[in-house]
């Protein structure tokens, strides 16, 4: 298939007038057919990469059965979202272990592929929790996580955790070879973070969210993570986690070659507002927001990935160019998967977004095939 008369977005961050060719599922030199798509007054965009979320239409992928997971995958590419990481909780190890050989088992040729498990928990701080359940939060444990890896044949490839912990420090400098840490849900000092940054870690979970705020005297997490050019750092762009100065700040910090949009979407996101669940806790949505029930704590986001995209470039005057880098070039590259996915290249796996002007979906392709349309 030949895909023409887009406004094709390069990885180098640009968008050019050209042609897509797809052969085989996989973005080519030229086409294995003689199949045209007119792609006149679209945006030609990577699948988009989500590498931290939970759930959707009513699900969540720590405890969902077959049928959910490949719902939620169906939805995913629907919306844009083609590659996923899907986010576990603080919850015990057994637990853990199902939802990471569910996840790992999921291959469901019209859903979004998964190209990773992230593990969000358990190794957070108590004050720092956010909605993370309390009852399961604990200290390092390198074994619990080989064996977790076993049960996820090898997909973990990013974990959260608070390292002021005690071992944390060690647990990074062992296991940064093999996934890709990033401090989360932590009280940590401007020292402390930086020492994790500096044994391994390269990566900060949705910035300014399960952390002390950055301040002139001490500049904490957020000033660690800036100062480290290797670390990435995650940003919710739903208009309810950071103020939009604050996104533009980051940008203006980071560089869009730092940051990664994400979703942290729950089993709310695609439903009705109500009460749903989150890690066996109550959660409240109203207003286009997820809380704790009874409280004003968030609890992840009810938007999808492509829709945090739109609010950074509507609501928070981000270029759309950067958006788009933010939320697949770096995404794919955090976890390793670029080599096959979050561009628009030769022998990339074929999974393309067009979207309208108004950043409406106009058709999605996944590994080559049209999902909409």
């Amino acid at each position: 298939m030949i895909i023409k008369n887009a406004k094709v977005f390069r990885e180098n961050g640009v968008f050019e007038d050209g042609e897509i060719a797809i052969s085989g599922g996989f973005f080519a030199d030229r086409s294995d057919s003689g199949d045209v798509f007119d792609a006149a007054g679209c945006y030609a965009i990577p699948g988009l990469v989500d590498i931290h979320f939970h759930g959707c239409v009513g699900y969540d992928f720590s405890d969902a059965n077959a049928d959910g997971l490949a719902k939620m995958a169906r939805f995913l590419a629907a919306n844009g979202t083609t590659s996923i990481c899907p986010a576990t909780l603080t919850l015990p190890e057994e637990h853990l272990a199902a939802a990471c050989r569910r996840i790992a088992a999921l291959d469901d040729p019209e859903g979004a592929a998964v190209v990773g498990i992230h593990l969000e928990g358990p190794f957070l701080s108590y004050n720092r929790r956010g909605a993370q359940n309390p009852d399961y939060l604990r200290l390092l444990d390198i074994d619990m996580i080989r064996r977790l890896q076993k049960e996820a044949n090898g997909l973990i490839k990013l974990i959260a955790i608070a390292p002021e912990l005690e071992g944390a420090i060690e647990f990074i400098s062992e296991m940064s070879g093999e996934m890709c840490c990033s401090v989360a849900h932590s009280e940590a000092s401007y020292g402390i973070a930086k020492d994790a940054y500096a044994h391994g870690a390269r990566q900060a979970t949705h910035l300014y969210n399960g952390m002390p705020p950055f301040h002139h005297r001490d500049p904490g997490i957020i000033g660690a993570a800036m100062d480290c050019p290797s670390c990435r750092a995650e940003l919710i762009c739903d208009s309810v986690h950071v103020h939009p100065c604050t996104v533009r700040a980051t940008f203006r910090m980071f560089g869009d070659d730092r940051v990664i949009l994400i979703s942290d979407s729950t089993m709310a996101a695609g439903m009705a507002d109500g009460i749903w669940k989150l890690g066996g806790l109550d959660v409240e949505v109203r207003d286009r927001a997820a809380y704790l029930a009874n409280s004003n704590t968030l609890a992840g986001s009810i938007t999808t990935l492509l829709g945090c995209l739109r609010v950074a470039v509507a609501e928070m005057d981000i270029p759309l160019a950067s958006a788009v880098k933010c939320a697949s070039v770096n995404p794919a590259k955090a976890i390793g998967v670029f080599d096959k996915r979050g561009s628009i290249e030769p022998g990339k796996c074929a999974d393309l977004v067009l979207l309208g002007e108004d950043l409406s979906i106009r058709q999605v392709f996944l590994r080559g095939k049209m999902v909409i349309g």
